[in-house]
């Protein structure tokens, strides 16, 4: 109890003061906390060892892990983390392996007792989240390399990314800047990456990537080290060349840290603790996720007019979740048609035909949206049957949607949404769709909602899905079938539903 009470002392009291700099200091999406503030405290004065290093534990934990955060806070600098003597590598060995790593690489990664002990930080509290990143980063990292290597950068630069946005590319830090490599809207604009209602391009992994590179050859060639460079890509070529006059002239980067500003102070050793742990992650017993897709295995088509993600998805066997991955410069879920420039959406591979066959299929359902978009809703969208629905762990609209028989554009308009995103907690109106609901109307009871499948009296033939099938291939099988009949038929709302050996009754029309 008296340990719970100290974390939630100490919690409140970054949480609460977020907007004060004696306790917080935000730039760029990183956050630090100022040890001038908690000295105050003395806390030699209250807590044993064992305490502190307890407070300590949970601090960082909430601090990272809390779902009242929607982002990764990825930096920590090398005084975040009080109290922390505890090393999950012996000096000696860290020093041996950083010399090998600074032999194939052309930064600067010689041993600093400040490196090692963020290394040691993120091996401690970080560990859990490596898995993941580095199945996003099997997706990201060929394509990152390909261009790295074209602009003749060092391909150790692809650990930027992940200190930049922690490999999110629809990321928005709290100052604005944005995408994989965190551009701030007027250095996009300077390096061609476009922002419009429909589409930010800085949230396009490709384009972004580019813009990424031209930018970093230029501070290479102002500076003509990469570690400045580096520097420089996150401070401004300005901060660099004031630290560098305030050192008496040096240029090498541990020698004018401490002219930096203080989020760049931290900002380079995390992307050297980020290249160690990922070159040596087999030597910490770390192993990547399996990724969703590989960047190889995907295409792209140019689209000839306006579409939804949630149209396509409705005609083809792909979820919007996937879309959303292989899409992220779409802030609306909504890819644009210009006649001056024409806009791709990228697909896995093995879908494009599938595409192709129902591209026209696709646009006529997007016609038929925009033309019914000024009408009243439908009769069985009455008020009397809204419910409004509480968002839990794991919900995104495409789920959402599936469960309730409606589509994700229409939860957008209901709820006035501009994107995808939802926080846990957050209440929808929904409208479900051709579907008797029984909604408790409790005020303080979620609403209670039971669904019954209306299907047709009738022959029916029983089908037995067989391997490579879809609900598309299915419904060509049968005359005057859709594939919206054999999903309420069998109570189907999700493609992942659709399992092999799963029997499927099929009326006849």
């Amino acid at each position: 109890m008296n340990k719970l009470l100290i974390f939630l002392f100490f919690s409140i009291s970054i949480f609460s003061q977020e907007k004060k700099d004696s306790i917080l200091i935000v730039k760029k999406d990183t956050f630090f906390i100022a040890k001038d503030s908690i000295k105050i405290i003395k806390q030699e004065d209250f807590f044993s060892d064992h305490d502190l290093k307890t407070i300590d534990s949970l601090l960082v934990d909430e601090k990272f892990n809390s779902s009242l955060l929607d982002t990764l806070e990825y930096v920590i600098a090398d005084k975040d983390i009080i109290g922390n003597t505890t090393s999950v590598l012996t000096s000696a060995l860290l020093k041996e392996r950083l010399a090998t790593l600074n032999a194939r690489t052309p930064f600067q990664l010689d041993y600093n007792p400040a490196l090692e002990k963020v290394i040691n930080s993120y091996l401690l509290y970080r560990k859990r989240h490596y898995p993941a990143l580095m199945g996003k980063a099997k997706y990201y990292f060929p394509m990152f390399e390909q261009y790295l290597d074209q602009f003749d950068i060092p391909l150790e630069m692809k650990y930027l990314a992940i200190v930049e946005s922690a490999l999110r590319p629809q990321i928005k830090s709290r100052v604005g800047a944005t995408g994989l490599w965190q551009f701030m809207y007027g250095t996009g604009i300077q390096f061609g990456l476009k922002v419009n209602s429909y589409v930010d391009e800085r949230q396009d992994p490709v384009k972004a990537t580019i813009a990424a590179c031209e930018y970093l050859s230029q501070l290479y060639k102002i500076f003509g080290d990469w570690d400045l460079a580096l520097a420089a890509y996150n401070s401004g070529p300005g901060n660099v060349t004031k630290a560098i006059k305030r050192s008496g002239g040096y240029k090498n980067y541990w020698n004018i840290r401490p002219f930096l500003p203080r989020e760049t102070a931290g900002y380079l050793p995390a992307f050297y603790a980020t290249m160690y742990i990922f070159e040596y992650a087999k030597e910490h017993n770390i192993y990547p996720e399996i990724p969703k897709i590989f960047n190889f295995d995907t295409d792209t088509i140019q689209v000839k007019r306006t579409i939804s993600f949630d149209q396509i998805s409705e005609k083809i066997d792909v979820n919007q979740e996937m879309l959303s991955f292989l899409n992220p410069a779409y802030k609306l879920d909504v890819i644009p048609f210009l006649k001056d420039k024409r806009y791709a959406v990228r697909l896995p591979k093995n879908k494009i035909v599938e595409f192709l066959d129902k591209e026209q299929e696709i646009y006529d359902l997007a016609a038929a949206d925009e033309a019914s978009g000024e009408k009243p809703l439908p009769q069985y969208f009455e008020m009397d049957k809204q419910i409004r629905y509480k968002v839990k762990s794991g919900d995104f609209l495409g789920k959402i949607a599936n469960k309730f028989g409606v589509r994700v554009s229409n939860l957008k308009r209901w709820n006035g949404l501009k994107s995808s995103r939802l926080k846990i907690g957050q209440r929808l109106s929904i409208y479900p769709k051709k579907i008797p609901f029984s909604v408790s109307k409790s005020p303080k009871k979620e609403n209670n909602i039971s669904a019954k499948i209306v299907t047709p009296k009738g022959d029916y033939k029983t089908y037995i899905v067989k391997e490579g099938d879809s609900l598309w291939t299915i419904a060509r099988k049968f005359n005057n079938v859709s594939v919206d009949e054999i999903k309420k038929w069998n109570n189907i709302w999700s493609v992942k539903s659709l399992k092999l050996g799963t029997k499927l009754k099929i009326y006849k029309n």
